[in-house]
């Protein structure tokens, strides 16, 4: 029954105890999936698909492991987990006016999750596989100096190519992170010199 981690991604059972909580997790993965998109993402549809593939593989796995039949909060917990440390300093509001920074977002929401529904295993396996990806793909060989052990496959660039333009917000990756994007790719930025302001001359 090859497949059984597709079906066990998408399927969760509704009922009157699981409906609002259902709601809540349908909200997030919108609201956070999308602003990776047009966020730190922007422009590299493959680079956002190979990041859900790679969080995809690990809760599987985890859930295999684990005996684990639903990996749909899981999942959407690793997204949520990954645009929060990617816009870690910015202030986001949650249930009641309560404001914070977004780096606390998925421990917040692990304990919410915790008083409506009783079990926070789905939300800490999210969250250790978000931060999995984020450290790999972003603090490791970025801040730390490290090896690079992940890197988009070819074959999903040749499917989902870069774009440019598009529509941007929601945080971009820290500067450091740029930085080393940046030299990654080149740089690709023409140096126009050091200009001047009005009233200076």
């Amino acid at each position: 029954q090859i497949w059984r981690p597709i079906t066990a991604t998408f399927f969760f059972p509704v009922g009157p105890g699981t409906g609002f909580l259902y709601l809540v997790n349908l909200y997030f993965l919108y609201q956070y999936s999308s602003r990776l998109e047009t966020g730190a993402f922007d422009g590299r549809p493959a680079d956002y698909m190979f990041m859900l593939l790679f969080n995809w593989i690990c809760i599987v796995i985890t859930g295999l492991a684990m005996d684990m039949q639903l990996l749909m909060i899981p999942l959407i917990m690793s997204v949520l987990y990954v645009w929060a440390q990617l816009n870690r300093d910015m202030i986001v509001s949650f249930w009641f006016g309560t404001r914070f920074k977004a780096c606390y977002l998925p421990w917040v929401i692990l304990g919410f999750n915790y008083i409506i529904g009783g079990s926070v295993i789905n939300e800490l396996i999210g969250n250790l596989v978000g931060h999995l990806y984020f450290f790999l793909m972003f603090k490791y060989p970025m801040d730390l100096g490290g090896r690079n052990f992940l890197s988009t496959p070819q074959f999903l660039y040749r499917w989902l190519p870069n774009r440019r333009g598009g529509v941007s917000g929601f945080g971009v990756p820290p500067a450091s992170m740029r930085r080393a994007a940046e030299d990654q790719h080149g740089g690709g930025r023409h140096n126009w010199g050091q200009g001047f302001r009005l009233g200076d001359q």
